[in-house]
C-alpha cells in the first residue's frame, strides 16, 4: 500500500485524495500513530468533504483486504512485494514523507488562513425543556429533531457547519452544501456526516452516535482510526474519547421517538421507567429493585405516564401509589 503524503492544494485530484485517503488509514492503523499525527489527519478531514468520503471508502477497501488476509495468492504477492523494496527502504519511505507532510499540512492550513480568514460564524442556540421535543429547519436546509431536555449550539461559516451537542438527544437530517462540511461535536468526539440521517445522544459522560442511513465517520481525541458507521450501527465513547461498538441498531425504535414514541423490546422495567421519566415531572419509581427485572415489551406514547400506568396495572399485576414528593410508587399487587 502507498503510505507516502502529500500536502493539500487548492487543484488536487480525485486521484491525489484517494492516494493520501489510503496512506491515512495505513499510517491510523499502525501503533506508531501519534497523537499528532491524529490531528493532523483531523485537520485534512477539515479542509473538504472530499477529504471525508475519500477516507470512507479507503478504509471500507482496508476493511475487505483485511479479510482476506489468510489468501495464500495475496500472501505470497505480499512476499514478493517485501524482498523487491526492502525492509529499511519501506521504513524510510513511511518516516520521512510522514514527519515532512507533518510541517507542509500546517504550513498550508496557516497560509490559507492568512489569505483569506472566513467570515465570523451565526451562532445559534436550540433547548427543550423536560418533556418537550422540538422540530426545527436550519439556515442550511438541514431539519433537527431536538428531545426532550436536549440543547445544541450551531455555528454555521462560510466553510463550514458545526453543531455542538451540550446535552440530551438529536436527530440530524443533514441537507447537502458540498462547499461546507458539516459535522457535530459531543464530549471530546467529532461526527463529521456525508449527507445521512443520524442521532447523537449525550448523558453524562457516556456519548452514542447511531446512524439511519448514509455515513458517517466517528472520531474522539484519542490516538485511533475514525469508526465509519453503515446504516443499521451504532457506537459509543465516553469521556477518556475510548470508542466501545454497541449493538446493532433498532431502527424501529430509533425512528419512533422523533415521532412522540418509544418502543420497547423485552426491556426490564426499570429501563422503561427511566426512559419514560425522561419525558416527564411526574417520576414512576419501584417500591423494590426486583420489580426492575420485569421484562416489557409495547409502545407507550411519550409523556403518556397515565397510559403506562395502566398498563402495568393490567397486564403485570402491579398497583400505584400516590408518594409524598409527587412521585408514582410501583408495588406487587398482593393476594
Amino acid at each position: 500500500m502507498k503510505t507516502t503524503l502529500l500536502t493539500s492544494t487548492a487543484d488536487h485530484s480525485a486521484d491525489s485524495d484517494d492516494d493520501r485517503a489510503s496512506a491515512w488509514v495505513a499510517l491510523l492503523d499502525s501503533p506508531e500513530c501519534t497523537s499528532h499525527d491524529r490531528a493532523e489527519f483531523d485537520r485534512w478531514l477539515d479542509e473538504s468533504p472530499r477529504h471525508v468520503l475519500a477516507y470512507v471508502e479507503a478504509e471500507r477497501a482496508h476493511q475487505a483486504a483485511a479479510q482476506l488476509k489468510d489468501d495464500e495468492l495475496l500472501q505470497a504477492a505480499a512476499r514478493i512485494v517485501w524482498r523487491a523494496t526492502g525492509r529499511d527502504n519501506a521504513r524510510s519511505r513511511w518516516w520521512v514523507p510522514t514527519t515532512l507532510v507533518a510541517s507542509l499540512l500546517v504550513a498550508t492550513v496557516v497560509g490559507v488562513s492568512w489569505l483569506r480568514a472566513p467570515g465570523e460564524p451565526i451562532v445559534q442556540h436550540y433547548a427543550t425543556a423536560i418533556g418537550e421535543q422540538r422540530s426545527l429547519r436550519l439556515a442550511d436546509g438541514t431539519q433537527v429533531m431536538l428531545d426532550t431536555d436536549s440543547a445544541i449550539v450551531a455555528r454555521f461559516g462560510d466553510d463550514r457547519r458545526e453543531i455542538e451537542l451540550d446535552r440530551g438527544r438529536v436527530q440530524f437530517q443533514v441537507a447537502a452544501d458540498a462547499k461546507r462540511p458539516f459535522s457535530v461535536k459531543a464530549g471530546d468526539g467529532v461526527i463529521r456526516d456525508i449527507g445521512t440521517t443520524f442521532q447523537v445522544s449525550k448523558h453524562a459522560d457516556s456519548i452514542n452516535v447511531g446512524l439511519i442511513e448514509g455515513s458517517v465517520i466517528v472520531s474522539s481525541g484519542v490516538a485511533q482510526a475514525g469508526s465509519t458507521l453503515n446504516p443499521g450501527q451504532q457506537i459509543s465513547y465516553d469521556r477518556s474519547g475510548r470508542m466501545t461498538p454497541a449493538e446493532p441498531l433498532d431502527l424501529n425504535v430509533a425512528q419512533a421517538w422523533p415521532t412522540g414514541d418509544l418502543v420497547f423490546k423485552n426491556s426490564r422495567l426499570d429501563t422503561l421507567l427511566t426512559e419514560m421519566n425522561r419525558y416527564s415531572s411526574t417520576k414512576l419509581l419501584l417500591a423494590e429493585p426486583a420489580l426492575g427485572e420485569i421484562t416489557i415489551s409495547g409502545v407507550f406514547h411519550i409523556g403518556d405516564q397515565a397510559s403506562l400506568l395502566k398498563a402495568l396495572e393490567q397486564g403485570w399485576s402491579l398497583r400505584a401509589e400516590q408518594g409524598q414528593g409527587g412521585e408514582i410508587v410501583l408495588h406487587r399487587k398482593s393476594g
